[in-house]
């Protein structure tokens, strides 16, 4: 593959102590932030976020990646000098709608295969969205 040519270290595969950190890291910047998680999916190659904000998606996304990366360097010696993870940029969707939000929280977390590290904020301080 093209992709793998141009990495400048192997893919990392989160193992389930690094998602799991990854997850907290994520919804711990969340709280830092006030921003609330509708949905994060952290699977051994990549994170899925619906987070709502008021920040620009491109912003939440920067913050998101710092966290994760100190979390997975905490969480393993062997990725200590690693300095880079992630790809350059990721995929950013602004929802404007209660059906495209409702359809991204189902898609992440339901239409991932099988179930791996997931998590959301209180649902209480959810905005009025319901999954039905």
């Amino acid at each position: 593959m093209k992709e793998h040519s141009i990495l400048k270290n192997q893919p990392l595969e989160l193992t389930t102590l690094l998602r799991q950190a990854v997850l907290r890291a994520i919804l711990g910047v969340c709280e830092v932030r006030k921003w609330f998680a509708h949905a994060v999916h952290v699977r051994s190659n990549h994170v899925h976020i619906v987070v709502s904000g008021k920040e620009r998606p491109e912003k939440m996304m920067v913050d998101f990646k710092s966290y994760a990366t100190r979390a997975i360097k905490r969480n393993n010696n062997k990725q200590k000098l690693i300095k880079k993870f992630w790809t350059q940029h990721g995929s950013t969707k602004y929802l404007w709608t209660k059906e495209s939000l409702v359809s991204a929280i189902r898609y992440v977390k339901n239409e991932q295969g099988k179930m791996m590290e997931f998590g959301s904020t209180n649902i209480i301080r959810a905005p009025n969205v319901s999954e039905g």
